[in-house]
């Protein structure tokens, strides 16, 4: 096992394969313009697999692939197959937005799949094309109706704001009973192409817990022991949700997890503003020793607790300017995968 400066696993790998997405959601990807990776360096598929390979043989056993809108990626059956046959790893999932759900998860599922996010922030059609700029509610919806039948549950992660969403903690709630789903409340995050982020538009924890607490009496927090980030809790009708509150309460202390960027590059933490190239010392010939070597020193050297960091700033944190961001795509949380 691989350990940081905080003695925090290198064991949560998130993999994005497309910095590429058809929704164009406020709190993600507001701007009009964006400037994309070129395609010439995003990661083969076979490169993709090659470096799972080297970061499963450092301790990791949990994989996510994002985008992005990862189902934009094609034949991502093929690479879905290609990871999960691997010996000693425990999980395999997705997180899509499922506006293409519905006419891929069956080749997922029989490639390997094991598990799929759908993020949902909005039931109310008008809301839906106001906050992601698209009219697709209906599509995504039967994305959720399919990865039920295929796999029986499935998770809803929401975005949740004040003044644009937060009058609907209990309506999807009750859409998650219905689909079989776990519906996780996310605090509005000032992530990279978060320019709109502002203190007021944050429903920090405690206030999602009592307002869900008004509708359905006591709610019963879950007592867990792990790194995942969703605090879980238990309605009085046994249904599940978590919260996860990076924002208010950040969960830096048990961060085990790691993102590569569709062309390469590994981030240690969100709010990294550096990463390594993953992707120069693969394409420059560097043996399965070495990229190992890197991986495990540049993890031993991991200090980072982003999260907290800007809690700590408070109203003093500074937005990367948007003509940073078009000179370095890589600092939008799209292209690293959320």
């Amino acid at each position: 096992m691989v350990l940081d400066q905080l003695e925090r696993p290198l064991r949560n790998l998130r993999l994005s394969v497309t910095d590429r997405c058809n929704l164009r959601c406020q709190y993600c990807m507001p701007e009009m313009e964006y400037v994309w990776l070129p395609r010439e360096d995003m990661l083969h598929f076979e490169e993709i697999s090659r470096l799972a390979d080297v970061f499963m043989s450092l301790g990791v056993n949990h994989i996510r692939l994002t985008g992005g809108e990862p189902l934009l990626r094609r034949d991502l059956p093929t690479l879905v197959d290609m990871i999960a046959s691997k010996e000693g790893l425990n999980d395999l999932a997705l997180t899509t937005n499922g506006i293409l759900l519905a006419d891929q998860i069956d080749a997922l599922k029989a490639a390997g799949l094991r598990r799929v996010t759908v993020s949902l922030d909005t039931l109310r059609p008008d809301r839906f094309v106001k906050l992601a700029r698209f009219d697709e509610l209906t599509r995504v919806l039967r994305g959720i109706d399919a990865a039920n039948r295929a796999f029986g549950r499935l998770k809803i992660d929401t975005v949740v704001m004040r003044g644009v969403n937060d009058d609907e903690l209990v309506e999807l709630i009750e859409f998650g009973k219905r689909v079989n789903a776990e519906v996780r409340f996310i605090e509005y995050m000032d992530v990279g192409g978060a320019t709109a982020w502002s203190w007021d538009a944050v429903l920090p924890r405690k206030e999602m817990l009592e307002r869900i607490a008004a509708h359905y009496g006591k709610v019963e927090p879950i007592v867990e022991h792990s790194a995942a980030p969703a605090d879980r809790y238990r309605l009085p009708d046994d249904a599940v949700f978590g919260i996860i509150s990076s924002t208010t309460e950040p969960f830096c202390a048990l961060c085990d997890r790691s993102r590569l960027t569709a062309d390469g590059m590994w981030y240690l933490c969100l709010y990294a503003t550096q990463g390594i190239d993953l992707r120069a010392a693969l394409r420059g010939g560097a043996t399965i020793d070495e990229l190992k070597a890197l991986i495990r020193s540049s993890w031993q050297a991991r200090a980072d607790r982003g999260a907290e960091a800007r809690l700590a700033l408070g109203e003093r944190r500074a937005f990367v300017p948007l003509s940073t961001l078009k000179r370095n795509p890589h600092l939008e949380m799209h292209t690293r995968g959320g």
